[in-house]
């Protein structure tokens, strides 16, 4: 009998930028206060990115240095790059060969870009497993990269979601094993497209006669646009939901999860879903305080720095949950 081959994460890695913006400084900008946007998001600063500095390419190649030295390999090493990005360097091509450059890779291994905005790590995540899982690649790096801070409306219309995100990167490499139970147990990835203009950028759309000329004279279109009450709504939904789905079919119970790492959309979700699972504060990590919603980067960042936390040791069971703009949410099962 051929021995099942399961995909684990050999290497973790983040990388932020420098400049921090606090709320403090956005009261001025967006007529709003520290207590209003900690009280409605937990959020007490943000990164953004710095223009010549970073971009969304660069931040997720200093990610991925740091989850490749971790796992003890080099560039070249990688046979399949998965890049997830709601804010891509182009409209085309994607970022994913803008990585492999970076990296200085010479190897010619596909890049392939995912776009499930929140959820578009852990859908990644999916997408590499498999192709661990069936010996087709041995090597595959996941990466999730974002820059809003460059999309947003920062005047006072637009501050119910310009306080929320921020900029940045986190990676993992995954590598094969035939130890039983180890790594990535399941993913789990669902859908429910009736909700996608709940959550969305609509410009610019190829659905124009002219794009570019419908983008300039649309241009509250450019921004995102969030029905915050909706997306709360069903986020603290099927945030358990798809836990328990992970949970159940690996013969788990709530209380057996060692480490929660949710997206990091909003606090008060995730103290909703804390406390709907019965988890202790630490059996779930939380750094949107610092960082805000950084969608597909925020699980990765979240993950790498609760390994570099020491928070996560051999052994955890570890749970990843994403729900976001489509409506997607996701989840994966790891026994770290």
């Amino acid at each position: 009998m051929a021995t099942l081959r399961h995909a684990y994460l050999a290497g973790v890695g983040h990388y932020v930028p420098s400049r921090v913006v606090t709320n403090a400084e956005l009261e001025p900008m967006l007529n709003t206060s520290d207590a209003w946007i900690q009280e409605r998001t937990g959020i007490r600063e943000r990164r953004w990115f710095a223009e010549g500095t970073d971009t969304t390419a660069n931040m997720g190649a200093n990610a991925a240095r740091k989850a490749l030295e971790m796992a003890g390999l080099e560039p070249n090493d990688v046979q399949l790059i998965v890049f997830a990005t709601l804010s891509p360097d182009y409209f085309f091509p994607g970022s994913g060969v803008l990585l492999q450059r970076e990296l200085g890779m010479t190897n010619n291994c596909p890049a392939l870009d995912v776009r499930n905005q929140c959820s578009g790590f852990i859908y990644g995540l999916s997408v590499a497993d498999q192709f661990v899982r069936t010996g087709m690649y041995d090597t595959v790096l996941v990466v999730g990269s974002e820059i809003h801070s460059s999309g947003l409306d920062k005047t006072p219309e637009g501050r119910g979601v310009s306080v929320i995100f921020g900029d940045g990167a986190g990676a993992v490499v995954l590598r094969p094993s035939t130890t039983e139970g180890q790594g990535i147990l399941s993913t789990h990835l669902h859908a429910q497209g009736e909700y996608a203009e709940e959550l969305i950028v609509k410009e610019p759309s190829s659905n124009r006669d002219n794009r570019n000329q419908r983008m300039m004279e649309k241009k509250e279109d450019l921004y995102p646009y969030m029905n915050g009450q909706n997306v709360f709504k069903h986020a603290v939904v099927r945030f358990p939901q798809v836990i328990k789905e992970a949970l159940d079919q690996n013969g788990y119970q709530s209380t057996d999860v060692d480490m929660l790492i949710p997206h990091q959309a909003n606090l008060r979700i995730t103290q909703y879903v804390q406390q709907k699972m019965g988890l202790t504060d630490d059996k779930v990590f939380s750094n949107i305080q610092r960082y805000g919603n950084t969608t597909a980067a925020s699980v990765p960042i979240a993950l790498s720095e609760a390994v570099q936390e020491g928070k996560i040791k051999r052994g955890d069971l570890v749970c990843l949950a994403a729900f976001g703009s489509g409506f997607t949410w996701a989840s994966a099962l790891i026994k770290w």
